[in-house]
């Protein structure tokens, strides 16, 4: 065989091997890419996003779009070509496989743990709307999760309403860990609850729960802090009693990021006028109980997304700004914002079109 024709085969052949190698050959990274924007003032899939009974609503206009980032799936290879595809595509991000499925968390982990952030984000969605409309929400910390194994797995339980610690009033859930890190290892925490199935008996009932229990814990060492740190086995959160029925209707959606639009479709829904003036405007964020504006994954994608669906206004956590505003969609604003406070002041400068002093991002 002439030296010139087996040269050619010889890297025809180790070209098929890199291509199958390619095709086949997993490598250790996932993707993220720009996902659906849904507009909290309208519907989806038929239905509305926001359904508010027993208290006045007001017709709206415009655009106020929560915005999502699709992921690849936990237990999904992506393989050598996919991966540089990925890298070269301009609204697209490959990130290493643990970024987004950190120790080996599995998808059905995943998806619960972003259901459980979801609807927690409602919640707080809720409360902080209505507090900016002064409308009093009942509030009372309960145990959010018990650990398995843990001191306090039998006699606590998911729902429990704390209304004492050691005999000391419970008035935010840090307070639970503050008091209870009071102790050594090994010795007892008294807790004064009410059941969760009195305290939702006494919500549907409509009347002041009736039965509280006392519960001694022995306390055991945490994992970390050199062990010397006192636990019982539980996360503290809050739940809260609403004056009036508000629904926020959007599956496939998970993460806490949506707060933030959600809080303002409500606000916009119970007020009269439109706070965009008919405007689109998308956005993203966390929130929590009292307004404050926290920061999120994926805003690059979040963007693109939202100006793909013809946002002009993109409401961005401060602390989001310096990467947003780096690679911004031609088109659009990216208005900083801390608290509900900000955003709602940028979408009534907005809605009157006086836009020269809006507070924007700016590329670091």
């Amino acid at each position: 065989m002439p030296r010139r024709t087996a040269t050619m085969l010889a890297s025809t052949l180790m070209l098929i091997v890199l291509l199958c190698a390619g095709v086949f050959l997993p490598v250790p990274y996932a993707e993220m890419s720009p996902g659906p924007t849904v507009n909290t003032l309208g519907d989806h899939d038929g239905e509305p996003v926001l359904r508010i009974d027993g208290r006045k609503t007001y017709p709206t206009q415009g655009h106020l779009n929560m915005t999502t980032v699709r992921v690849t799936s936990a237990d999904y290879r992506m393989n050598l070509v996919e991966a540089v595809y990925g890298w070269l595509a301009p609204d697209n991000k490959v990130v290493p496989h643990d970024t987004l499925y950190p120790n080996g968390k599995t998808e059905e982990q995943s998806t619960q743990e972003n259901a459980e952030e979801f609807s927690q984000s409602q919640e707080s969605a809720k409360v902080a709307a209505l507090k900016e409309l002064d409308i009093p929400v009942k509030s009372w910390v309960i145990v959010s999760t018990v650990v398995k194994g843990s001191p306090s797995e039998g006699k606590l339980h998911a729902g429990d309403v704390i209304k004492s610690v050691d005999g000391r009033v419970v008035r935010e859930p840090a307070d639970v860990a503050e008091l209870v890190t009071k102790h050594k290892p090994g010795e007892d925490v008294d807790f004064t609850i009410v059941p969760a199935k009195e305290q939702a008996a006494a919500e549907k009932e409509n009347r002041t729960p009736t039965r509280t229990e006392e519960i001694r814990i022995t306390t055991t060492a945490s994992d970390d802090a050199g062990g010397e740190r006192a636990i019982v086995g539980i996360a503290a959160g809050t739940d809260h009693t609403f004056p009036f029925t508000i629904d926020i209707e959007l599956a496939d959606v998970g993460g806490p990021s949506a707060g933030l639009m959600f809080a303002l479709g409500i606000y916009d829904k119970l007020t009269p006028g439109s706070l965009t003036g008919g405007k689109f405007v998308a956005g993203t964020g966390t929130i929590d109980d009292a307004g404050k504006v926290g920061p999120i994954g994926g805003i690059e994608m979040k963007t693109v997304g939202a100006r793909a669906k013809g946002a002009e206004y993109f409401l961005t956590p401060a602390d989001n700004c310096a990467a947003a505003a780096a690679d911004a969609p031609e088109g659009l604003t990216l208005i900083k914002v801390n608290t509900i406070d900000d955003a709602l002041g940028a979408l009534k400068d907005l809605g009157s079109g006086d836009t020269a002093d809006l507070p924007t991002c700016t590329a670091p």
